[in-house]
């Protein structure tokens, strides 16, 4: 509940900040000049992207369980649909959750598996940022305020830069888990907690060892094969390859839809740029669906290109809200397919969070 109203405010705050100085008439007005026909190649390029994630995903799954491309096509197409409809990402969650249910592989090896994905898609963000950023021209004189908020330049290398500490801290928490003698290391020092407590009785001592200290090192022995995949060269490449062909595709289906939007005229490169500031903006806590941080990330990144505000709200709104519609529905017909009960799992999902 804490997480839902928090990003509920956040959204609501990025909502009023973006919109506030754009009239709602010039912006509804403009939203019946977009040419819709262009929807359509967009919305095929964005389900690409999602086909390229769930063969990622097999391959990342491959020292946990090789499954087949329906297996994990279905747990991963409603956890982002769930994403996008309830709050506290559950479905970063729910993912594990409907799988362990499907093929009864434990729960903390299939986590691991989404959390090396998050990885992949971190460090391909940052690569395409820097060649970004060193091939695009951004003046940095170009300041864009909107009340408190301030984009410019510098404050993209900042974010930029927070970005790639939190990669590394969360590349060497990997490393520190996945190398056997650092594991070790960790796991002898987990089995030792119990000796804080030498006030206590024997028994008790036992009962901390073998409800906290033992179960604590199973799931790093698991978090452990979930990571096995980076170890792997051939896995390694194939991971990064598919990582760029899933960003890839997104950005083109944002692109794509631009040729649809008068007004707007921006290269490739740009719209790649603005598609990294709205994943920058979107990691903040939100509302379920990102609403507000996406159109904040992509009207203040469009206007950094020379777009004015009202056309970047109309084809970032119009994008924002094409991508989420066909996820929700390919959702719910997984949902069926697999005939399972979503409330039940986000029931079963929620404690773990």
């Amino acid at each position: 509940m804490l997480s839902l109203i928090v990003g509920t405010a956040v959204s609501a705050v990025a909502l009023y900040v973006t919109f506030s100085q754009i009239p709602l008439a010039d912006l509804w007005d403009y939203l019946g000049t977009i040419n819709y026909w262009w929807l359509i190649p967009s919305i095929v390029l964005g389900a690409l992207s999602y086909v390229f994630r769930v063969i990622r995903w097999q391959v990342i799954l491959l020292p946990v369980k090789q499954t087949s491309f329906a297996n994990a096509y279905h747990p991963l197409i409603i956890s982002f649909m769930m994403n996008s409809v309830l709050p506290a990402r559950i479905g970063e969650l729910a993912r594990p959750t409907i799988f362990y249910k499907r093929e009864r592989v434990e729960f903390s090896k299939v986590l691991a598996t989404v959390g090396v994905e998050r990885i992949f898609d971190m460090v391909t963000l940052l690569v395409l940022f820097i060649l970004v950023l060193a091939t695009v021209q951004i003046d940095p004189e170009v300041r864009l305020t909107f009340h408190d908020q301030v984009l410019d330049k510098a404050t993209l290398e900042t974010i930029w830069a927070g970005t790639l500490k939190a990669g590394i801290l969360l590349i060497a928490l990997i490393a520190a888990i996945s190398i056997p003698r650092t594991r070790s290391m960790l796991e002898r020092a987990i089995m030792k907690l119990p000796a804080l407590f030498f006030f206590s009785g024997p028994t008790f001592r036992e009962k901390i060892q073998e409800r906290v200290s033992t179960r604590i090192v199973m799931v790093l022995r698991n978090l452990a094969t979930g990571f096995e995949v980076v170890k792997n060269a051939k896995h390694l490449l194939s991971c990064f390859v598919l990582s760029f062909l899933v960003w890839g595709f997104a950005v083109l289906s944002f692109y794509v839809l631009s040729f649809g939007c008068p007004g707007i005229q921006v290269s490739l490169l740009e719209i790649t740029a603005v598609f990294i500031i709205i994943c920058f903006f979107i990691v903040l806590p939100s509302a379920p669906g990102f609403w507000g941080l996406f159109e904040a990330g992509g009207v203040y990144g469009l206007m950094l290109f020379g777009v004015q505000a009202t056309e970047a709200a109309g084809l970032t709104l119009t994008f924002h809200v094409f991508s989420m519609v066909p996820l929700i529905i390919a959702g719910v017909i997984s949902v069926v397919i697999l005939g399972m009960n979503m409330r039940l799992v986000a029931r079963e999902t929620t404690p773990l969070t």
